[in-house]
């Protein structure tokens, strides 16, 4: 298996509104409500991002990015503990941790250590595995610790890697998937400047392998971006995707705007 440096815990909270409760409160009350929210907000930075969504799936989806997995839990039940989540309806959540997959150097480090005769899995191929490790996290910091960019819209999708009778990533030589990767990488690397990607893992902590945030300034652009990897051989032959959630950035003035129920939404 290729080797990964870890990073962020990440939390996606998608929710709807309880229009009926919302509506029976007077217009004082919701404003204090969304007062305490927005402030909450505010004061997490960009290490958290409120869009409003597209579509049914849900009326908004929280993003938080987080230094580890405690820090993570501590965000969700502060957010449970505000006045407003007694008016939001859970529709899914995602949790998952900010992943880089090393195929490159993982050929390269087994080839080496194999070469000088070191026993796979012996102490003395763990520690340079490890060795190898550290370095890649200090190397890759920023990437591993990503603030959520200041762009206007999110599109995230959780994704597995087939594991079907006919095709199977997982039964592939380490070469070739690492060969695969690479040319699916390129593509990606086409649209750098237009979206911020995050590829986070999320095996063992939920119900697909990895989930994808993209990030600009076009929703446009992640159709485009989607689309052409969808003729790359890792996604044409060996990805399956989930639901995708497409989301615009919330702001104070946003929130109070989508929430506010009394008078008439002019064009």
């Amino acid at each position: 298996m290729p080797l990964t440096v870890e990073g962020a815990a990440l939390l996606h909270q998608m929710f709807r509104i309880t229009w009926c409760s919302w509506r029976d409160l007077n217009e004082s009350t919701r404003r204090e409500i969304l007062e305490e929210f927005s402030t909450t907000l505010e004061g997490m930075g960009n290490s958290t991002g409120l869009f409003s969504m597209y579509g049914h799936k849900a009326d908004f989806m929280l993003v938080h990015f987080r230094k580890d997995f405690e820090a993570l839990s501590e965000t969700e039940w502060h957010i449970r503990k505000l006045r407003i989540w007694k008016y939001c309806e859970p529709t899914t959540s995602y949790v998952s941790v900010v992943e880089l997959g090393l195929y490159e150097s993982t050929g390269k480090v087994y080839s080496g250590l194999l070469n000088d005769g070191v026993a796979p899995h012996s102490e003395p191929w763990k520690e340079a595995i490890n060795a190898t490790l550290d370095r890649q996290r200090t190397a890759m910091a920023s990437r591993l610790h990503p603030e959520i960019p200041p762009v206007k819209y999110c599109c995230f999708y959780p994704m597995d890697r087939r594991r079907g009778e006919d095709k199977n990533w997982y039964t592939l030589p380490l070469e070739e998937r690492a060969a695969l990767m690479h040319e699916h990488g390129m593509v990606g690397r086409r649209y750098a400047g237009e979206v911020k990607q995050i590829i986070s893992g999320s095996i063992g902590f939920d119900d697909w392998e990895w989930g994808v945030d993209l990030f600009s300034e076009d929703a446009l652009v992640f159709k485009k971006l989607i689309y052409e990897m969808r003729f790359d051989p890792v996604s044409a032959i060996y990805a399956q995707f989930g639901p995708f959630y497409l989301g615009i950035r919330c702001n104070q003035e946003r929130l109070s705007s989508l929430l506010h129920v009394c008078g008439v939404v002019r064009s």
